[in-house]
């Protein structure tokens, strides 16, 4: 049942990746029960060498990194009473803004803040054309006065949830405790190549593809995992069967906080990425070199679908952004039919 689903949703990504508008595509489904199935096609790399797509190939999850690692990561240590979401940031980090300890607006934001995207911070910033020390570049983000504007996806709501990470386990993200086929950059096997980068120079491929998280070290809260799909699916079957999050955990990410926004993840709204006929508390998020995760709890259904959109430039219609919602309503109706 499972292999026949797979295979009509697949039919929109195979046809994307058929005319053109992708290199390369896999589709991931998985059921609470832990039955599988993957499709893929085309080319993980096309320039400057042609290399087809496996299943062991490793994909850059770019903001999937969020929730899969950042989000896990802090909600495990709100389990673990080593900090309450609704304190501020500096119970973790005390010399964020530490020049203006009376003022700065910085020093009152909550972990929750920031995993909502409840914050008045940047959708993003070139923090790497600042430099390239990964140290020096932490201190920018800490001291930075940054303006104000209204709420937003940030970038720099994860960047400092990262670091909050750091400093509460005395160790790096690598550090953390991650299932089988995920891993921070440079990924142990086959990589799926980027975009032609004009910073670097070079064809992105096994190393991560955001300038920021790369000039920070490779290791941020933002980007920087790697995956396979059947790591990618690994993981969401934990969140389906319970095995890989507490009660807790699993409340978090599934409860609304701010408009359509959970700890971390998204639930279902008009025009989101995972399509509409999926149940409305259908989580998911995605990532910008054309990765994503949806997990469907009152179906027991979760499904991944990543491509390499911005191989071998991101200055390009790939069509990712109308492939994602088709895909998701195709998963649900051959779910639904079987």
């Amino acid at each position: 049942m499972i292999d026949h689903i797979v295979e009509r949703a697949f039919a929109p990504a195979a046809a994307a990746v058929a005319t053109g508008c992708i290199p390369a595509a896999a589709l991931g489904i998985i059921t609470a029960a832990g039955a599988r199935a993957i499709r893929l096609t085309g080319l993980a790399q096309k320039v400057p060498v042609e290399e087809p797509l496996t299943r062991n190939h490793w994909f850059d999850l770019a903001s999937v990194s969020k929730v899969i690692a950042t989000t896990s990561f802090i909600l495990r240590l709100a389990d673990e009473g080593r900090l309450d979401l609704d304190r501020p940031l500096t119970d973790a980090i005390p010399d964020l803004r530490q020049y203006d300890v009376a003022n700065a607006p910085e020093r009152r934001l909550t972990f929750r803040d920031c995993l909502v995207h409840r914050t008045f911070l940047p959708a993003v910033e070139p923090i790497y054309t600042y430099g390239d020390d990964p140290a020096r570049l932490r201190a920018f983000v800490l001291q930075r006065e940054w303006r104000h504007g209204p709420s937003v996806y940030s970038d720099i709501n994860f960047i400092l949830l990262g670091i909050a990470i750091e400093r509460l386990t005395g160790a790096g993200l690598d550090a953390q405790s991650l299932g089988e086929g995920l891993s921070w950059g440079p990924p142990p096997g086959p990589a799926v190549a980027t975009e032609h980068c004009q910073w670097r120079g070079r064809v992105l491929k096994g190393e991560v593809h955001d300038e920021n998280c790369s000039a920070m070290g490779g290791r941020t809260g933002h980007a920087g995992l790697f995956g396979t799909i059947d790591g990618v699916l690994d993981f969401a079957r934990g969140l389906l069967d319970g095995t890989g999050a507490s009660p807790a955990m699993l409340d978090a990410i599934r409860t609304p906080v701010e408009g359509h926004r959970t700890a971390g993840w998204e639930i279902r709204y008009p025009d989101w990425s995972g399509g509409q006929a999926c149940s409305p508390g259908t989580i998911g998020h995605t990532g910008f070199t054309g990765t994503g995760l949806w997990v469907d709890f009152e179906r027991g259904l979760a499904w991944t679908l990543l491509t390499n959109r911005v191989h071998p430039t991101r200055h390009f219609d790939s069509g990712i952004f109308t492939l994602r919602p088709e895909t998701g309503d195709a998963v649900i109706a051959a779910f639904d039919a079987s």
